[in-house]
């Protein structure tokens, strides 16, 4: 992976399973500032959330684990992770 690639990464992570609790979202988002990830929700139901994910591949692995974990109040079953091209050419 190339140093560029490594600090401009960026993915759209699809959270799967019973996450409509409140506490989820801010949750997420304290997750992600705490790594010094930049996130985007972009879709939010009682069975999935979809966030755009930036920063370093190793730190989005964590953001992953941590959201597998995550508050006791929601049931992650899966998490689903595909890259975004950038638009820039």
């Amino acid at each position: 992976m190339s140093e560029q690639n490594r600090y401009s990464w960026r993915e759209r992570m699809t959270i799967l399973g019973d996450v409509e609790a409140a506490s989820f979202l801010p949750w997420i988002e304290r997750h992600a500032a705490k790594l010094g990830l930049t996130q985007a929700r972009c879709v939010a139901g009682p069975n999935r959330i979809e966030l755009d994910i930036a920063g370093p591949a190793e730190l989005i692995d964590m953001m992953e684990m941590g959201c597998s974990l995550g508050p006791i109040d929601v049931w992650v079953e899966a998490i689903r992770r595909v890259p975004i091209e950038n638009e820039s050419g």
